[in-house]
């Protein structure tokens, strides 16, 4: 008896607790409240395809989405050429009429009205980089339409081309990370390929065996760094071409090049920018080696929960700090010789920040320890995993 009593008890304090709840969610979710979280969802479904620019599929995906929010009885997308994109609703017999409105709305930029018998279009520009017209929205409404279906129509047509200048901003620093990597590429130094050449054809007459296995590194080597692939890659890969740079800058130095690695295995599947690591490697072997001493190269690489440690380090000459303060990252020689007087700055490690903080965030830039004489530590922090980047 005494335990059913508690289980009833229990059960009573639930069903009390559930009317609770239910009378505060009826008290705090008013309509008005309903309403503007359905306005906001509505809104985030119709800003994934546009995110993607505007294009058939784009346009057909978030015109139900613009029409929700519009309140419209059909809405049409257009292109600048006034193409008819997309068409969701009824009242398709409007489509030509759409097209010229389209046609007008994007040559004057301004809002065009087309009144029919029982219906009325709105035609409105979507602009955007300081007013250039990139297409046009098209809504159907009954009757003639008052100052809020007008007000609603503008403001979609606004959301929509905000929308729009985010791809376009996305494709734009595509481009520029782009046109850094193949920047980064051809600093690749060509002192390196006519060494390591230089080198291989040492071995031909005394060790042929040993000449075809530094022929076969640097043709994967310059294969891997000029490879037509995407933006990324994975720690493992890129570790692989660091060994084929360094066995055959080895080969050149023998005992004079010391280089110790340590890597986790569990952050070799740890996606990030494709040649983050070659900039940080080739200077430290300049620098390790400065002056024809002997020098040490360590890479670490090591799990720090969420996130991967990357290390690269020289016990080389150093530099002085404070040209990293006012010079920042391009100061530092990136493998292709220290700049002259009137030649642009080199973009080696700066390239390399650049990217890491555009991929990752702030938080996930280059971190550069250094002293005269003390060497130089170069540190990045790659996140394990992040959406949307993949090799």
């Amino acid at each position: 008896m005494t335990t059913f009593v508690v289980v009833a008890a229990i059960l009573a304090l639930l069903i009390v607790a559930l009317l609770v709840w239910r009378r505060t969610q009826r008290v705090v979710t008013t309509p008005a409240q309903r309403a503007v979280h359905q306005a906001l969802h509505t809104a985030s479904l119709a800003a994934v395809p546009l995110r993607r620019g505007l294009t058939e599929k784009s346009a057909a995906e978030a015109a139900p989405h613009l029409r929700a929010l519009a309140g419209a009885e059909a809405l049409g997308i257009a292109d600048a050429d006034a193409t008819l994109l997309a068409w969701d609703g009824p009242h398709t017999g409007m489509l030509a009429l759409f097209a010229d409105a389209a046609r007008r709305a994007v040559a004057d930029e301004r809002a065009v009205l087309v009144a029919g018998d029982e219906h009325t279009l709105i035609a409105q520009p979507l602009l955007i980089d300081a007013g250039a017209a990139v297409g046009a929205l098209g809504m159907v409404t009954t009757g003639k339409p008052g100052p809020g279906m007008l007000g609603a129509a503008a403001e979609v047509a606004r959301y929509a081309c905000g929308q729009l200048e985010l791809a376009e901003l996305d494709a734009s620093r595509a481009r520029v990370d782009r046109a850094e990597l193949r920047a980064l590429r051809a600093q690749i130094s060509p002192h390196f390929i006519y060494n390591a050449l230089n080198t291989i054809a040492s071995f031909v007459r005394t060790d042929p065996d040993r000449a075809r296995e530094l022929i076969l590194e640097f043709a994967d080597f310059t294969r891997y760094s000029f490879r037509a692939a995407g933006e990324f890659t994975v720690l493992a890969d890129e570790l692989r071409n660091i060994e084929r740079y360094l066995a055959l800058e080895q080969a050149r130095f023998g005992d004079a090049l010391d280089v110790r690695l340590r890597i986790a295995p569990e952050v070799l599947g740890v996606v990030l920018p494709f040649l983050a690591l070659q900039p940080l490697v080739e200077n430290a072997v300049r620098h390790g080696l400065k002056g024809g001493r002997g020098g040490q190269l360590s890479i670490v690489a090591s799990d720090a929960g969420t996130d991967c440690l990357i290390s690269v380090e020289d016990d080389g000459i150093g530099m002085d700090p404070d040209l990293l303060r006012t010079g920042a990252l391009d100061a530092i020689d990136t493998g292709t010789g220290p700049a002259r007087t009137g030649e642009a700055a080199h973009v080696g490690l700066a390239n390399v920040d650049d990217r890491l903080r555009a991929a990752f965030g702030n938080d996930y830039g280059l971190v550069v320890e250094t002293a005269p004489g003390a060497g130089t530590k170069v540190s990045m922090r790659v996140p394990k995993f992040r959406a949307g980047i993949r090799a």
